[in-house]
């Protein structure tokens, strides 16, 4: 870790001492570090605020890890907006399009609180750089989630097919389980990258439809939107009707809570579900 987790990696230090390395604010260093632990054998893990473990190392995850193809796991935490009010510098919106730029990563990136545990103990022996992308778990109440899969569909629907990345999934599945049956849409959530192959469940739901919606809490450039732009029209695949909603930036030129962000960027539920004319049944 880079001298942080405070509040949070205690346990772990506590059970791991000898394996557990504080590495100090030496960000690049810290990978240095790990990527010569892997050569030698060893499963090192990296974690910092999201953007201080895949920004401030960048070139020594190039030159390091990626080039070498070592299984480093470059953990991150606060994905998007998740800092909120502490700002851009502690803001990741382009982590993941970023990273997937480099030979041999792979991003993983949880839905809900519950599918950590999968992904990790997947990531144990995943023998390939991996980049996981943490967020405050959003999973609405009384909702039975599936089991953790790269792709899963959360939500039964015909309206429309929608694809999330990320947390941002909850407070949409919550808003649509409100609207009548015959009202809502398909919600599918998409948690490895990049993408390998798409489901044909996916595409016979969008055949269906002909309308996708891709969200996700990430800059447009090298997001999951382009990614699966480019796989439809590889595959002859696109709908009638593509729209993808991304991180924005900064709209307002101002700093708040990360449901204030996505507020302005139209990432919030009911812009996400308005922007296909999906409207609640009388």
């Amino acid at each position: 870790t880079g001298d942080l987790g405070y509040k949070a990696l205690e346990p772990l230090r506590e059970a791991m001492p000898r394996r557990f390395i504080n590495a100090g604010v030496a960000e690049q260093n810290m990978v240095g570090v790990a990527a010569g632990m892997a050569r030698d054998g060893l499963r090192p893990w990296v974690y910092s605020i999201a953007p201080f473990v895949y920004a401030r190392p960048f070139e020594q995850i190039r030159n390091d890890v990626c080039l070498h193809d070592l299984p480093v796991k470059l953990v991150g935490n606060g994905g998007g907006y998740g800092y909120g009010v502490m700002g851009s510098t502690h803001h990741a919106l382009e982590d993941y399009g970023t990273l997937l730029t480099l030979q041999n990563m792979h991003a993983f990136v949880p839905t809900f609180g519950a599918d950590v545990g999968p992904i990790v103990q997947k990531l144990v022996d995943f023998p390939h750089p991996a980049y996981l992308r943490l967020g405050a778990s959003e999973a609405p109440q009384d909702f039975a989630l599936p089991a953790y899969a790269p792709w899963r569909r959360l939500l039964e629907g015909t309206t429309a097919t929608i694809l999330v990345v990320g947390p941002l999934a909850g407070p949409l599945l919550a808003a649509a389980c409100g609207f009548a049956p015959a009202a809502r849409p398909i919600i599918w959530c998409l948690s490895e990258l990049p993408i390998a192959e798409i489901p044909n469940e996916f595409l016979d739901d969008l055949a269906r439809t002909q309308r996708l919606i891709v969200a996700e809490e990430h800059v447009a450039q090298g997001g999951v939107g382009q990614m699966i732009a480019a796989k439809l029209l590889a595959n002859g695949c696109a709908p009638r009707q593509f729209i993808h909603r991304a991180a924005l930036g900064y709209v307002s030129g101002l700093y708040g809570s990360q449901k204030f962000h996505r507020g302005e960027c139209g990432l919030d539920a009911r812009s996400i579900l308005n922007c296909c004319e999906i409207r609640r049944a009388a």
